[in-house]
């Protein structure tokens, strides 16, 4: 059963009509998320530093008390188009704080000024930078990511194995995008339930993204590809989304592959839910267990 602050936001997010029908308006839809998330503040004990790492802007979120061995990077979410440290700055900063571990949250590449593969290049800039510059072991680092984030998280896994790269202690998805194709069953079956995101929109943002590259590339699509000799990776998603089906057939496949998954679905929870932080419990709890996964998989 839902909390009470639940069928609040519910609520009012059903009367905000969040989704995006029609034509995507790039710099209508990034404004209105920064818009949207003025409540999902970090917490204010979290330092923030900002710097740069071979051209890549980066925010350092860094924890009372937090193990400097360690780090998380983090990958917002925003279709591929949008989103911002302003957007997702909160949730990455938590996310940190009950792990107890620094995070590096770079501004990764967006389409459709610098569409696929930029994003997934920027992101293994960066983590190859901490390991040869900062000399953090693979097996001390976590990536983690929400919505495209949580993707685009997976394709950096797939690209690092397949080119024979040392792989980070686990990964964190939280409801990600891992079908651009849109061939789960979920894009028509949730679409009365879901409160934010659109199949027009989400196939307006593929194409922005991928520009002229298939659809089913697993490095932009990693629901299509081998999914053998991957690390450790928790999957969390609510169950009113119409991206439900990209967790669960990815999970299906992970783990007929051998891979070590731990599948967190949420009774009536909607897309990335746990970006209400402490706001509500359900948003809370979800991120308390992200936190423990990764303070398993790291210490």
């Amino acid at each position: 059963m839902l909390s009470i602050r639940a069928r609040l936001f519910l609520k009012i997010m059903k009367q905000m009509s969040m989704k995006k029908e029609g034509i995507l308006d790039v710099e209508k839809g990034r404004k209105n998320l920064e818009r949207r998330v003025f409540l999902f503040r970090k917490p204010l004990n979290v330092e923030v530093i900002q710097a740069e790492i071979e051209g890549i802007s980066i925010e350092w979120l860094i924890p009372p008390k937090s193990n400097q061995d360690c780090v998380i990077i983090y990958l917002h979410g925003g279709a591929y188009y949008c989103g911002s440290f302003k957007t997702h700055r909160g949730i990455a900063a938590r996310i940190g704080k009950v792990s107890e571990v620094p995070v590096l949250f770079p501004d990764y590449s967006l389409a459709p000024e610098k569409p696929f593969p930029a994003a997934l290049e920027d992101v293994i800039t960066v983590y190859e930078w901490l390991i040869k510059e900062k000399g953090i072991n693979p097996d001390k680092i976590v990536i983690a990511g929400d919505s495209a984030g949580g993707g685009l998280t997976l394709a950096v896994l797939i690209k690092l194995r397949d080119d024979k790269k040392d792989l980070p202690a686990a990964a964190v998805c939280l409801s990600p995008c891992t079908d651009l194709a849109l061939t789960g069953d979920s894009v028509k079956t949730k679409e009365k339930e879901e409160l934010m995101l659109t199949e027009t929109e989400i196939k307006q943002a593929a194409k922005l993204y991928l520009k002229n590259n298939d659809n089913k590339n697993p490095l932009a699509s990693p629901l299509y590809a081998d999914m053998k000799g991957l690390p450790p990776i928790m999957l969390q998603t609510g169950t009113e989304e119409i991206l439900l089906d990209d967790t669960t057939r990815f999970v299906e496949k992970a783990m007929k592959a051998g891979v070590e998954v731990t599948s967190d679905i949420w009774s009536g929870m909607w897309h990335v839910f746990q970006i209400y932080g402490n706001l509500m419990p359900e948003s809370k709890k979800a991120i308390e267990k992200i936190g423990e996964f990764i303070q398993e998989k790291l210490f």
